[in-house]
């Protein structure tokens, strides 16, 4: 058993987070992450109006008495979601830890305070991360340039990310981007995190409602078959190498300047929802995926998953590395 602050924060067993996952991480695979004792995230987005969100809390509650939070991504968008709608009803339910992303939560902050809610939120970059524990958020999670989606522009791995936020920041760290097993666990921590996050990880595991043939992907693709699009817009995403994320980057690589309204037909979310999660068509959409591919070799429960993750852990500090000190 890990004890950090992580744990201690969300009042859960093992320092372990399930990121949000638009599409997937709703009750069915957020229930198992939390009955297992981790932490897992819904994602607000993945539901169409805030009234969705709050019948889906709803539900969640039905399948598990452990805590669980909501993702509220603020990103960029022609037609932006109802992101106040989506706070308020977390504050009206009662969820008490949001994870936000993208942008800055500063403008959800008094809602926030106000109704006893805990944040966690992801960042790419120490400039960031820093100004996102001046806002008062309570935990960063910080994104290595291996993690799948949006790894900022910065191009800096978790190896190095980690033990600058942990030397920078006086709240609990979460490492994110790279893990998959008890291995990560143990270097994280030793890094300086207080927990990992893991996305990629928990689309390969019996709980997440995607198509089986979603899930071998994971398995089958390794650490070098990523694409990085999105790099001419600024907004660079790391996604499944298949026959979409090619053809974005050939229209990225054209001569003159990209436009998103060029894109929009190719990355649309609800190509990935309904074709590749829904249908097992791999080269029909993009699908997020980073380049811990490479150590997924099965698609365990998501129980057996943390419980095998805790307990390689555990073996390489009680065994491996105390053998180290002499």
């Amino acid at each position: 058993m890990f004890r950090t602050r992580i744990t201690e924060l969300f009042g859960i067993e093992h320092p372990i987070i399930q990121g949000g996952l638009q599409a997937v991480a709703i009750p069915e695979l957020v229930a198992a992450v939390a009955n297992a004792g981790a932490m897992g995230f819904m994602t607000a987005l993945s539901f169409e109006s805030p009234e969705h969100l709050r019948r889906e809390i709803a539900r969640c509650r039905d399948l598990t008495d452990r805590p669980f939070g909501v993702n509220i991504t603020l990103l960029p968008a022609l037609t932006p979601p109802d992101y106040p709608g989506y706070v308020e009803v977390c504050a009206e339910e009662g969820i008490e830890f949001l994870e936000t992303a993208g942008r800055s939560p500063e403008p959800f902050m008094d809602t926030v305070n106000q109704a006893g809610m805990k944040v966690i939120h992801k960042c790419t970059s120490i400039r960031h991360a820093r100004k996102a524990q001046e806002i008062g958020v309570h935990s960063v999670s910080i994104d290595g340039f291996e993690c799948a989606g949006h790894p900022g522009e910065d191009d800096i791995t978790t190896l190095i990310l980690v033990p600058l936020a942990a030397d920078a920041l006086d709240i609990p760290v979460v490492a994110s981007g790279g893990f998959a097993d008890g291995r990560g666990l143990v270097a994280a921590l030793a890094l300086g995190a207080d927990g990992i996050n893991m996305g990629t990880r928990f689309v390969a595991t019996v709980e997440a409602p995607v198509h089986p043939a979603a899930k071998q992907a994971m398995v089958d693709h390794g650490e070098k078959d990523t694409t990085l699009i999105l790099r001419t817009l600024q907004n660079t995403a790391r996604v499944l190498s298949n026959a979409m994320s090619a053809r974005v980057v050939e229209i990225e690589s054209a001569p003159g300047d990209t436009d998103i309204h060029d894109l929009i037909p190719y990355v649309a979310g609800s190509k990935t929802r309904d074709k590749v999660w829904g249908e097992g068509e791999i080269d029909a959409g993009i699908i997020a995926a980073g380049q811990v591919m490479g150590l997924i070799r099965d698609v365990p429960t998501v129980a057996e998953l943390v419980d095998r993750i805790i307990a390689e852990a555990e073996a390489i500090v009680t065994g491996r590395l105390s053998g180290f000190v002499v």
